[in-house]
């Protein structure tokens, strides 16, 4: 598994894979200019699998020095899920960000029904902060629970 800067080949496949029902079940439909839409703060990924785009990871940062932390998102191919290459995309990034970055508090925020990617988080050591209720909007216009995670670095499980 390895993590790249978005190149312009990749924008067809990551669409086709934020289409697969498995993936868009829990992320927003992408703007047209999606993936390559800027946007302040946020470092963007392809997630390679022996040179095939299987996936996308992003992290993102507050820079506020009093609230100093970065949060982190991802989503993986329908046919690669269920593999523990959730589990290694999340451990390069949080690496990343704490090693390369200093960061002391990472945050991730899946929908509280994405059990999957929340035992992949808590394998890595996010621990729960807290149920955030309704808070997003789905597609059929209804709220969805979030589940606030947390990561220290010292609490990162390498």
């Amino acid at each position: 598994m390895v993590l790249t800067a978005i190149r312009p080949e990749h924008r067809d496949r990551l669409r086709e894979i934020h289409r697969q029902p498995d993936v868009r079940r829990w992320w927003q439909i992408p703007d047209d200019d999606w993936p390559e839409v800027e946007e302040p703060d946020t470092v963007k990924y392809t997630v390679l699998e022996d040179d095939q785009v299987i996936g996308f990871a992003q992290w993102y940062c507050e820079p506020d020095p009093d609230y100093r932390h970065a949060g982190l998102d991802l989503f993986l191919s329908s046919g690669t899920q269920g593999r523990g290459l959730g589990t290694e995309v999340v451990r390069v990034i949080c690496a990343h960000l704490i090693d390369d970055h200093g960061f002391h508090r990472l945050v991730i925020d899946p929908k509280l029904a994405n059990t999957p990617a929340i035992a992949c988080y808590r394998k890595v050591g996010f621990k729960d902060v807290g149920v955030m209720r309704e808070y997003e909007q789905n597609k059929e216009g209804t709220w969805d629970d979030g589940l606030l995670m947390d990561l220290l670095a010292r609490e990162f499980v390498r």
